[in-house]
């Protein structure tokens, strides 16, 4: 959904690509994915790309789900401080990433947020 997002957002697949730092390829593949997962085109291929019916519902339901995140995050911070218990975040990551550059990622990540990835 943040690849559609993305690409609905900025118009292009491109641009999707750059704001989530990650190849144009993968957009689509992800796009694509998705899509061929519903049953239905999130995405009408242009200049600009723009939603269709279901894509923009999508878009909007995935804007109120990161509102709320935004909400409770402050919540669920506190809770951890509270218990003494650190930040973990779990992390599904293919064969491929996992055996070149994820290993080194991860760990300056969990550096410098102060986060363990399980």
């Amino acid at each position: 959904m943040a690849a559609v997002g993305a690409v609905i957002r900025e118009g292009s697949f491109e641009r999707a690509a750059n704001v989530l730092r990650i190849t144009p390829s993968a957009i689509s593949q992800r796009v694509r994915g998705l899509e061929e997962r519903l049953g239905a085109i999130l995405i009408v291929r242009g200049q600009p790309c723009s939603p269709t019916e279901l894509g923009r519902i999508l878009c909007a339901h995935l804007d109120r789900v990161a509102l709320l995140e935004a909400d409770v995050a402050p919540a669920l911070s506190r809770a951890g401080e509270v218990a003494g218990l650190p930040l973990a975040l779990k992390v599904a990551v293919n064969a491929d990433s996992l055996a070149t550059w994820f290993p080194q990622a991860a760990a300056d990540f969990g550096r410098s947020a102060g986060a363990s990835l399980t």
